[in-house]
């Protein structure tokens, strides 16, 4: 297991102009790290990068280029990297009748961003023999989103896909971790309509409480990070009595009629 020591460091993260991004930012930066920072939001993602001492680099790191551009220049900055958060992503709702913009944005940022990511940087870590990559999920990842099959569709495929990184590197010294909050009160739960305030809103966290238990799960290596243990047990009732955990489900669907 690779252990991160966050002073010293260098970390990249992707979405941190805002919300848990830019809360892991500051978190990482008082505590010692240098920090990489990408957004497509070229404005926030500098005033984040100007406000902890970072660097920025703007653009899409959801996409090939994007990705190559962001890891190179990390490492002609720095010189190496110690820790990846792919933390960019987006929450589109509906069903099956979701334009295919929908699907395949989604897919592009929730999932393709995290696979170009790990594409990118594990030549890095190979060669070193360590690296660690944490990929905020949701748990969403872990249950579903009501009224949102495109994003809960795609954090379940982006959690598949941190368990098989974690699965095949972890004796190659990369540690993996998948962060799987609920509601956290960023720009994505105010925008996520009756069904995020129905199911998420009472026990939202501030993205700075995410930031700090991220901070201190680090070392631990632990695979889910989980900011709401409460998730544990949802998680564990859905593999153990999935008729029972989708009766609760309907339940909850039928509020929002």
């Amino acid at each position: 297991m690779c252990e991160v020591r966050l002073a010293d460091s260098v970390v990249v993260i992707t979405g941190a102009g805002n919300g848990i991004g830019a809360a892991m930012a500051r978190k990482f930066a008082a505590l010692g790290a240098d920090v990489v920072l990408a957004d497509v939001d070229t404005e926030a993602v500098q005033r984040v990068a100007a406000e902890v001492g970072g660097l920025a680099v703007p653009g899409d790191a959801a996409g090939e280029d994007g990705v190559r551009a962001l890891v190179g220049a990390a490492l002609g900055e720095h010189g190496r990297i110690d820790l990846l958060c792919a933390n960019a992503g987006i929450s589109r709702g509906g069903g099956p009748e979701a334009d295919e913009a929908a699907w395949a944005d989604s897919w592009e940022v929730n999932v393709m961003a995290h696979v170009r990511a790990a594409r990118a940087v594990l030549p890095h870590w190979l060669e070193r023999g360590r690296g660690h990559f944490l990929a905020t999920v949701s748990a969403a990842g872990l249950l579903t989103m009501l009224d949102a099959a495109p994003y809960s569709v795609t954090k379940h495929a982006a959690l598949g896909f941190a368990e098989w990184l974690a699965i095949t590197y972890a004796d190659r010294g990369i540690t993996v971790q998948a962060l799987c909050p609920q509601g956290v009160r960023t720009n994505m739960l105010g925008s996520s309509g009756d069904a995020g305030k129905t199911l998420l809103d009472d026990g939202a966290l501030e993205p700075e409480q995410v930031a700090d238990l991220v901070a201190d799960s680090l070392d631990g290596g632990e695979f889910l990070v989980l900011p709401h243990p409460e998730v544990a047990d949802y998680y564990a009732l859905r593999a153990g009595q999935p008729q029972r955990w989708q009766a609760g489900m309907r339940k909850l669907q039928r509020k929002l009629g």
